[in-house]
Formats: C-alpha cells, sequence, structure tokens
C-alpha cells in the first residue's frame, strides 16, 4: 500500500504561520483566511526535509510561559542596553563566555541559541563540534560565570522541560 505523505508535517508550525499571516494582513477574510491556511499547509511540506528530526513538546503550557519570559527579558535587555550605549564609554565590557550544554536535540540547542541571540546585549558566536559548549559574547558582563549560570537556570533548564532531550 503506498504511503500517504502527512500534510501538516509540522502542525505547530503551520498553526503559527497562519495566526502570523492573519496579524500580518490584520484581516480574517475569507481570503486572507484561505491564503493563510495554503502557506500554513504548503511550507512545512516544502521544507520538511530540512528539519532534522521533530520537536518533541514535553510541556506545551510550559512553552507558552517561556516565551512569556523571553518577550520580558528582551523588553528589560533593550533598556539595559540602551543605558549601556548612551552611558559613559567605561560601561562598555564585552566579552566572550563558553557556556556548557546539557541539552540533547538539535531543535533544543537551536531554541537556546536562538534566545540567546534575541536578548539584546547577548549572542551566540559558536556551538563546538561536539554540541557541548556555546560561545557567547555578551556587551557588557562584570561577572562572566554569572552570566553561564543565568543563561542556564534562565534559559536552557526550562528549554530541557519543554523539549524531550
Amino acid at each position: 500500500m503506498p504511503r500517504v505523505p502527512n500534510l501538516l508535517p509540522h502542525p505547530l508550525l503551520s498553526l503559527l504561520l497562519l495566526l502570523l499571516w492573519l496579524l500580518l494582513n490584520n484581516s480574517v477574510s475569507a481570503g486572507q483566511l484561505l491564503l493563510g491556511t495554503l502557506f500554513a499547509v504548503l511550507i512545512p511540506l516544502f521544507t520538511r526535509r530540512f528539519w532534522p528530526q521533530p520537536a518533541h513538546l514535553r510541556h506545551p503550557g510550559r512553552a507558552f510561559r517561556f516565551i512569556g519570559r523571553v518577550l520580558w527579558d528582551i523588553i528589560v535587555a533593550n533598556f539595559a542596553v540602551a543605558r549601556i550605549v548612551l552611558g559613559p564609554g567605561s560601561a562598555i565590557r564585552p566579552v566572550f563566555v563558553r557556556v556548557p550544554l546539557d541539552l540533547e536535540g538539535e531543535v533544543a540547542i537551536t531554541v537556546l541559541m536562538s534566545v540567546i541571540s534575541l536578548t539584546p546585549g547577548t549572542i551566540t558566536a559558536d556551538l563546538d563540534d561536539e554540541r557541548s559548549h556555546v560561545l557567547v559574547h555578551a556587551l557588557s558582563e562584570h561577572d562572566p560565570d554569572e552570566l553561564v549560570r543565568e543563561i542556564k537556570k534562565r534559559y536552557e533548564s526550562v528549554v530541557k522541560e519543554i523539549f524531550l532531550c
């Protein structure tokens, strides 16, 4: 019996694409719903070969709280970066730190690295070949060890709870 292709290989991605399409167009008309649904089905179908493994969420509810935390951290970090940049030049103390990873799975590691990069003032610079450390650049950090502890406690531990890893 021939295998029927799964029309929704990533249903959460499809739902997110549809919602984003409707928000960007600021319309819930029949035409926008149809076009958004078309994109929500076709984009994951055409990109599924690029997804190394499906993301298995252990705690989807925790994921929504994590998104809220990250959004809040982005807002707070924007003000902190503005204060650093607009303040005296001595406030800028750039540093690179190596953060050891306890995560397994490319999706979980990618989420963590994306969260670090989305938060103003920090950016991921490298992931080692063994996927055991990520190199993070911070705009201004007085205690690099505290930055590592903060990333592991505030982000990595939650990502580890959300995903099966």
